[in-house]
C-alpha cells in the first residue's frame, strides 16, 4: 500500500464519484477504478458500494476514511516539521557561557535576535567557566559556547573572535588609592601593595596569565588574596573590602554603589577581554550554522 492509494481513496470518498475524483486527480477514470480495486483486494474488504449515481462508503470504508485522513495528516505534519528542521527553524540548541561573557550586552542581544528569527528552536542555556565549556563543546555536550580568552584549542573545535573590550580596575568605595587616581586612570605600578582577587588560573588561564605578566613587567608580583570560580564573585568580594580586581568593562554595572570602576593605563601585555564564540568543527546541524552566522553578523558592541 502506498500513500498515493490513500490519496486516491480519499478523493473518491470526498466526491462520491469516480469520474469527478479522476478529474480532480488529473487522471483518467479507468486507472483510478483499477487502483481502488487493487486497494480493496489488498485490504480484503470493499471500500465502496457502487451504484449508477456514484459510490457510497461501506462501514469498513467509513472507518478506513478516518484512518487514511489521520495518516495523510501525520505525513504532512512530519514533512513540514522535517523541512523546518532541515532549514534550522526547528530543533534545540545547547548554549553555554561564562558569567563575564554573558555580562556583555552582545550576548543577550544576540539571544533575543535569534529567538525572534527562529522561535521554533528551543534554547537550552547553561553556565560554566572557560575550561568547563571547552570540554563540554569538545565532547559534544554543548553546541555553542561563549567565553573570553580560549583556555585550550581542541582540534575538533572552531573559535571565532567576536569582539574585544578593555579591562577595568575595581576598587571598593572609599579606597585610599582613589585619591591618587590620575586623569587617565591608574598604572599597574600603583597597585603593587594591593591584594588581588582573581578568577582561578584553571578557569580563565588567559586573562589570569596576562595580568600576572603585566604586573611583573610593571616591576612586581601581585599578591593574590583570593582565587574564585566566577568573575562576578570578584566584584562581590571587592564590594566587601577583601581586595581589588580587574574585570571586563561590560561588568561595570555590578555593585555600582559599593565599588568604583577605573581605567588602567597601558600595560604589557595589553589587558583586554575578548568574547569568543566556539562550536564544533564538523557542525552540520543547520540550527548551529544559523546561530553562528547570526552571531558573526550581529556583533553588538
Amino acid at each position: 500500500m502506498e500513500l498515493r492509494h490513500l490519496r486516491y481513496f480519499l478523493m473518491v470518498a470526498e466526491e462520491r464519484h469516480f469520474t469527478r475524483a479522476a478529474a480532480r486527480l488529473n487522471m483518467q477514470q479507468p486507472p483510478l477504478s483499477q487502483q481502488i480495486r487493487a486497494l480493496e483486494q489488498e485490504l480484503g474488504f470493499a471500500l465502496f458500494v457502487r451504484h449508477p449515481k456514484g459510490v457510497d462508503l461501506t462501514p469498513g470504508g467509513q472507518v478506513f476514511l478516518a484512518e487514511a485522513r489521520d495518516i495523510l495528516n501525520r505525513v504532512e505534519d512530519a514533512s513540514r516539521h522535517a523541512a523546518l528542521a532541515a532549514a534550522g527553524f526547528a530543533g534545540s540548541l545547547k548554549v553555554g557561557f561564562t558569567t563575564s561573557a554573558a555580562a556583555h550586552p552582545a550576548i543577550p542581544a544576540l539571544l533575543r535576535a535569534y529567538r525572534a528569527q527562529y522561535p521554533g528552536v528551543s534554547l537550552l542555556l547553561s553556565e560554566g567557566n572557560a575550561r568547563e565549556l571547552t570540554a563540554e563543546l569538545a565532547e559534544q555536550r554543548l553546541d555553542i559556547g561563549f567565553l573570553r580568552a580560549p583556555v585550550a584549542r581542541p582540534p575538533n573545535l572552531v573559535f571565532h573572535a567576536l569582539l574585544e573590550e578593555e579591562m577595568l580596575l575595581v576598587l571598593p568605595v572609599g579606597h585610599p588609592l582613589l585619591e591618587q587616581q590620575g586623569a587617565d586612570g591608574f598604572s599597574l605600578a600603583q597597585l603593587a601593595d594591593e591584594a588581588f582577587i582573581l578568577v582561578r588560573r584553571n578557569g580563565a588561564p588567559g586573562l589570569y596569565a596576562d595580568l600576572i605578566q603585566a604586573c611583573e613587567n610593571a616591576g612586581f608580583s601581585p599578591r593574590i588574596a583570593f582565587e574564585v570560580e566566577r568573575m562576578l564573585t570578584n566584584i562581590n568580594l571587592v564590594a566587601a573590602g577583601a581586595g581589588i580586581s580587574v574585570v571586563p568593562a561590560s561588568m561595570r554595572g555590578f555593585h555600582g554603589a559599593s565599588v568604583v570602576y577605573c581605567s588602567l593605563r597601558e600595560s604589557t601585555p595589553k589587558l583586554i577581554a575578548p568574547i569568543t564564540l566556539v562550536h564544533g568543527r564538523d557542525a552540520s546541524n543547520p540550527v548551529i550554522l544559523n546561530f553562528v552566522d547570526m552571531a558573526r553578523q550581529v556583533k553588538v558592541t
